[in-house]
């Protein structure tokens, strides 16, 4: 694992937690595989909330590009509106 500043161990365990950050993005940005982002959280966290972390990452689509069942860009509801000038519009 390379020596990582403390902005860019934040970075990654946000991206971590975040459900729409896969582990293929993490490794693009910062270079850390899977399992390496999974040894980091374990040292960086309490042992209760890694294993909170892991219970919730493990299987889930939305982590693993391969499992998607978008290809590319944003995955937006169909009964999501549109934001325009700072305000959200009214149904």
């Amino acid at each position: 694992m390379n020596k990582l500043s403390l902005e860019e161990i934040d970075r990654i365990i946000e991206m971590a937690w975040e459900d729409r950050s896969t582990f293929d993005a993490i490794k693009f940005q910062f270079g850390l595989k899977e399992q390496e982002v999974i040894q980091l959280m374990r040292l960086e966290m309490k042992p209760k909330s890694f294993k909170l972390w892991r219970k919730r990452v493990q299987g889930r689509k939305t982590k693993h590009s391969k499992l998607r069942e978008f290809e590319s860009g944003r995955f937006k509801c169909s009964r999501q509106k549109q934001i325009s000038n700072n305000s959200i519009s009214k149904r």
